[in-house]
């Protein structure tokens, strides 16, 4: 599995959720990078490839819908401090063999906490965009596999998926 601190920080002493303090944390140049995959039948990713989708560029509206997806993050997730993103990337990677895309989202800031839910949020909603773009076609994909798999900056440091 990954590390663990044992610590739900969301939790007071109480048990009761609450928002993280992040006042006292020193501002510091925060990275991470997420991915997902969404699965579908050849078909549906000839059509993506080919930009003949019935409702236009693909994977250009995901990628969009990635970005606004990361900008929303605290929105979406309760607990989840608004931050002022630097950078926010998401690309694709067509799997023809696999018939599948995947996402992979990069975040940044400038801050007192990190960008891994921003770089989740990003794919997952880019993900989701493909679905809902191509659901017309194709209802059985699946969007599995979505994980952290970096982030760097903060009092923790750094963390790479599988190190």
């Amino acid at each position: 599995m990954t590390q663990s601190n044992d610590v739900l920080t969301h939790f007071d002493a109480q048990g009761q959720a609450h928002m993280v303090d992040v006042g006292g944390k020193s501002s510091t140049r925060r990275v991470a990078v997420a991915t997902g995959r969404i699965e579908m039948l050849p078909a549906t990713l000839a059509l993506i490839q080919s930009g003949t989708a019935k409702k236009g560029d693909v994977l250009g509206i995901a990628r969009i819908a990635g970005i606004q997806g990361a900008k929303k993050t605290s929105d979406l997730i309760p607990l989840c401090h608004p931050i002022g993103l630097t950078r926010v990337a998401v690309e694709f990677e067509v799997k023809a063999a696999e018939s599948s895309v995947v996402c992979t989202a990069t975040a940044e800031t400038i801050g007192q906490t990190g960008v891994e839910m921003e770089a989740l949020t990003a794919v997952q909603v880019a993900l989701l965009t493909i679905y809902d773009m191509c659901k017309a076609v194709d209802r059985g994909m699946t969007i599995n596999g979505v994980t952290l798999l970096e982030k760097h900056g903060g009092k923790s440091g750094s963390f790479v998926a599988g190190k």
